[in-house]
Parts: C-alpha cells; structure tokens; sequence
C-alpha cells in the first residue's frame, strides 16, 4: 500500500486525484488532505479517506474542520506552515495542486522527503525551477508533470533522447474569448472570462486560460523542467483540446499525444508511473471528430505570451516576478479594479519597473531570494496604476 498526501485536495485536480484514489482503496492510505476554503469538502473527504491529518490555509476556519471531524482521531491544524509541515511528512507520492507561490514551499518540502511529486503547480517551476529540480536530484526525488501538456510532453519524449527535440508545440484552447473580436475585449468582465469552453477549471486559471497568462506559464514551465531552449517552444490554438502536445523531432517525424479534455488521464498516468492503469474516461472516436483545427496564437492580441518569451530569456528573478504580478493583476481584474486588457499591461509595467532598478538579473541563492522577489513584486503591483 502506498502512502500519498494531496495538497489542493478541495480544487478541481484534488478532486479527480481523490476520485482515482476512491476506484482502488486497498492500494492508497491517505497521510494528509490540505485545502482552502471549502471547509465542507474537506470535512468530507476526511470522513471518506480518513487521513492522519487535515489542513486548512485559513487559521479562522480550524474550529470549523475541527469540530466536523471530531471523533475520528484525525489531526487537524490550519496556516501557511501548517500546510509546509504536512508536506514534511514521508510519504510515497504527493500531489502538489495548490493554486499559485503558495505551493512552492509544499512542494520543495515534498522532493527534499524523497517522494514522487506529481506537480499541478506551475508556479513551482515558473519561479523557482532551477532550484526545485536541484533539490529533486539531490534528494532522489522524482517529478511529474500533471498539466496535461506537459504530461503529453512526457509521455512522447518517453524512449526518446532530448537532444534529438527540435521543437515542442503546446496546444491552447483559446479560452473563453477565442471567438470574440478583439475591439470587445477590453470591456470583458470576470464573469465572462471564467467560462471555459472544454474545461472543467477553477475561477482563476479559466480567467488566465482566457488572458492567455496560463498559456506563458506553461511555455516557461516547459522550459525549465524539459531544458529546452524558448525559441524551440511554440503555442497553437486548438479548438477541440484533444491534442495537448506535439513534439517534432530533428529527422522530421513528430509525435502528438491524443485524448478527451479530461485530467484524470494526466493524474493516473502519475499516480501509476511507470506503468499504465485502466481508466474509465471517454474514448475518441475519430470518424466523429472528424477534424483537428489549429490557428496561431497571435502575440500581439495574447500579449502574455510575448512577456514569456521575454521572461525566459532572461532567466534568473523574472519567472518570480511574472508570476507574482500577474497573480496581483488577476486579483484586481475579480475585483474589477482593472479590465481585462490592462492584466497584461500591469504586469509589463512592473516588469519594466524592476527591471530598471536592476532587481531581476541575479541569480536567486535559495528560497528566501525568491520569496523576497515575490513580495516586492507584489507590493509594485497593487499601487501602480495602469
């Protein structure tokens, strides 16, 4: 039996990992659940799974969890580092799906136990990749990635010697705004932009599915954990979401990875790793598809995905700042103190900012380094005005 521990178990990739968990019991003991806000899923996956310990983020919502989960002698504690010491538990394999900078903490305690991390966090790699990956190998840790792109990357670089990759296409839905002319979309609110029309997502990344913002995270994302130069990474618009990458090799042959919009396949693939196990999702039936479509993703109206290009190239802090303005930015768009447009535009602006003051180009010495940069991004990003 193996021991796992989700982090973000209440969002949407927690609640299809719990969902695998559920169809093969007898394999999985659940260590620890952490979560947010939603108190009463949690309260009900720890009735269901029974795990040694329960966390919540928010401290003022521990008597809450405590008092639904009383008499089943689970552990409950709630915070920031309540979440960081559940992550130090030993466990088997860890599920690292906490939105945003929150997550990098869980999931550098998770590689530094030895564990399997299967990581749903991009802005684990986004803001400290290098250091994550170091701390991987030092400790024996393995990484895979959950996104389900980069999960297709995986799966059609498997056999395969990097060195022969010469180009990484990654595949983008478009969003809630694909088909919207681009004279309308500086009047786009947040209850339009959280629509997706394939996923099934959470609030923040269907808006940044929309802003194209989760798009350059990926396109850094693949960088840093495939080691791939940026101007061999490329984004196409997909409609239909069914081919999630494709990866072209230096002799011309390219390898597409193929299947529904649907993130249990990402998810299982590893939780079984290295083996492949029966899942019950759809399959495709081609002859009724009958068509892929593909269109650029135009950087001038997806200008999130010029700022990645840029943020790669120059490396060191940048990944740090991109993330934590464009999470302050997509803050002040739910709040409707910006509009749409100006996400992007905000966090160019204190791109630029720190820029000048020569804060981006040293290379982050540890975590302390990039939390720093995260909050002094943060703090630029809330007064300037855009």
């Amino acid at each position: 039996m193996r021991s796992i521990s989700i982090h973000g178990a209440t969002g949407s990739i927690g609640q299809n990992t719990l969902d695998l968990v559920r169809r093969d019991r007898t394999s999985y003991k659940v260590t620890a659940l952490t979560g947010g806000r939603n108190i009463v899923q949690l309260i009900r996956d720890a009735h269901e799974f029974r795990p040694d310990l329960v966390v919540t983020a928010f401290p003022e919502l521990l008597p809450e969890l405590k008092d639904g989960v009383s008499g089943l002698g689970i552990e409950t504690t709630a915070g920031d580092m309540a979440i960081s010491d559940a992550a130090d538990r030993p466990v088997d394999w860890v599920m690292s799906a906490i939105i945003g900078v929150a997550g990098l903490v869980p999931s550098l305690n998770a590689v530094r136990q030895g564990s399997t991390l299967a990581l749903a966090n991009k802005e684990s790699l986004v803001t400290a990749g290098p250091l994550l990956l170091a701390e991987a190998a030092v400790h024996g840790a393995k990484i895979l990635p959950v996104d389900s792109e980069h999960s297709a990357i995986f799966q059609a670089l498997l056999g395969e010697d990097i060195s022969n990759v010469e180009r990484i296409i990654i595949t983008a839905s478009g969003g809630a705004f694909r088909d919207w002319p681009q004279a309308d979309l500086a009047q786009a609110t947040p209850a339009q932009a959280q629509t997706h029309p394939n996923w099934s997502m959470g609030q923040r990344i269907t808006i940044d599915s929309a802003s194209f913002f989760n798009k350059a995270m990926e396109l850094i994302e693949t960088k840093e954990f495939f080691g791939i130069n940026e101007t061999c990474i490329e984004t196409i618009i997909h409609p239909e979401s069914l081919i999630h990458a494709i990866v072209g090799f230096k002799d011309g042959g390219m390898m597409a990875h193929v299947g529904p919009p649907d993130m249990r396949h990402a998810i299982s693939f590893a939780l079984h790793h290295p083996k492949r196990q029966y899942l019950d999702v759809a399959r495709l039936d081609f002859t009724t598809i009958g068509k892929f479509q593909f269109f650029a993703a135009d950087e001038k109206r997806y200008p999130a995905l010029r700022l990645a290009r840029e943020v790669m190239r120059k490396g060191h802090l940048w990944g740090t700042a991109f993330n934590a303005a464009k999470e302050v930015a997509l803050d002040r768009f739910i709040n409707c103190e910006i509009g749409f447009l100006d996400m992007a535009i905000l966090v160019e602006a204190v791109l630029c900012d720190l820029d000048r003051a020569g804060h981006l180009n040293t290379m982050p010495r540890d975590l302390q380094d990039i939390l720093q940069a995260d909050q002094s991004t943060r703090h630029i990003a809330r007064i300037l005005n855009v």
